[in-house]
């Protein structure tokens, strides 16, 4: 049998969003993402198929940030939610932010199998946030000393924001 260590972790305002609903079937975009999968290119993780070259874009230090930056995207981009625009600003409503959060948890978990499968075995941190304008879903190999999102995610004060730490066996994650 396997022994994998999968951990979520959620500020409060992402706890009372979500509540105990089970987790929805992917939007169609994202279920076509979580099948493309991702790919470690020397020292970084990306998505599979992604037109950024590493080798020659990535930094030799703050990987865990070209990562972020690399692998991040909106989640309304693939899943529909109600928005309204007031003066040029996109308003999301509460509703659509519990979707986007919740299409962001089930895409993460989707990728479960993706980080099983790379070479070398490396955790993995999926980054989830919603708010009033918008929705992201990032990752990034687990460095030690090194991270993206601040460990107290309550301070993300107008954000929803969630954390998936993927371990495979023989990986230990650190904050």
């Amino acid at each position: 049998m396997l022994c994998v260590v999968l951990s979520v972790r959620m500020n409060d305002s992402a706890v009372a969003l979500l509540g105990e609903r089970p987790l929805p079937a992917l939007a169609p975009g994202l279920r076509e993402m979580a099948v493309r999968g991702i790919e470690r290119r020397d020292a970084v993780l990306t998505w599979a198929g992604s037109p950024f070259a590493a080798v020659r874009s990535a930094p030799s230090s703050d990987l865990t940030g070209w990562e972020c930056d690399e692998t991040s995207f909106h989640l309304e981009r693939f899943v529909p939610v109600d928005k309204t625009t007031d003066e040029g600003v996109p308003h999301i409503p509460e509703e659509g932010q519990r979707i986007l959060l919740s299409q962001g948890l089930a895409l993460a978990l989707a990728l479960r199998e993706q980080v099983y499968a790379l070479t070398p075995v490396v955790p993995v941190r999926c980054i989830v946030a919603a708010n009033e304008t918008n929705g992201t879903f990032r990752f990034h190999q687990i460095r030690p000393g090194e991270g993206w999102n601040v460990p107290d995610l309550d301070l993300y004060q107008s954000d929803k924001v969630l954390v998936v730490d993927i371990e495979p066996p023989g990986t230990a994650a650190r904050p």
